[in-house]
């Protein structure tokens, strides 16, 4: 099956996954993970791009993020993604690509999947088996919002500050989110619709999504009621 086009809407919390080609690593020391994330920071910035959230894994990366346009991200994800390559091959002395082609991306309704769409991203390394807490990664946001250490990349959405009214209180309730995890339902859905491009919503969301744009947003025939995309 042909691969959707990406869609790409300013204000909408949009699920994106870079991997590298043929699953090869695209890490090869702590350096090219602080570089990688110096360039996120460097520009999302200019993009205007809000970045709420990453995971740096070996062979592939994760973020979520909203952009003020719809430029913001397909230009942030050019230009951090030709500045690494560039990087990184004369690191290692190697030419040629290092992405397994275009980076896959889908939006998601705020409401249900933003917060659980972090605890995703915050348990990467731990399904992988690097580490055995979400806290002992070193290279993702979950330090950030846990408040073990500032992090000027990331910018909390609002559903992060409606979890309580002081820093204690908000890194204590999603510390317990993330321990809590995601059922494996939810996590398989996350992952499905980045990947092929589906929108992560309910049928109301989408319906109200679908009259900005001309693309389907869904694996569901139009019109039909439905609470979730069903996976393929």
């Amino acid at each position: 099956m042909a691969r959707l086009p990406r869609l790409t809407l300013a204000g909408y919390p949009h699920h994106i996954i870079q991997r590298g080609n043929n699953r090869q690593a695209i890490f090869s020391t702590p350096a090219d993970y602080a570089m990688l994330l110096a360039l996120l920071d460097q520009h999302a910035r200019e993009e205007r791009v809000a970045i709420y959230g990453y995971v740096l894994m070996p062979n592939h990366f994760h973020l979520l993020a909203t952009p003020d346009s719809a430029a913001g991200i397909p230009r942030l994800m050019q230009a951090v993604g030709r500045r690494y390559v560039r990087h990184f091959n004369a690191s290692q002395g190697r030419t040629g690509t290092l992405w397994e082609g275009r980076y896959r991306s889908t939006l998601i309704e705020a409401e249900p999947y933003l917060l659980p769409c972090l605890v995703y991203l915050d348990l990467n390394p731990v399904r992988h088996q690097l580490v055995n807490a979400p806290a002992d990664y070193p290279w993702s946001s979950h330090a950030h919002y846990a408040g073990l250490r500032p992090d000027r990349l990331v910018a909390p959405p609002p559903q992060y500050w409606s979890l309580g009214n002081t820093p204690f209180s908000r890194e204590a309730a999603y510390v317990e989110m993330v321990q809590a995890g995601i059922p494996p339902a939810l996590e398989r859905q996350l992952t499905a619709s980045a990947l092929r491009g589906w929108v992560l919503g309910q049928a109301q969301f989408l319906d109200g999504l679908q009259a900005k744009t001309q693309r389907r947003l869904s694996i569901a025939s139009p019109g039909r009621p439905r609470t979730r995309p069903r996976q393929s």
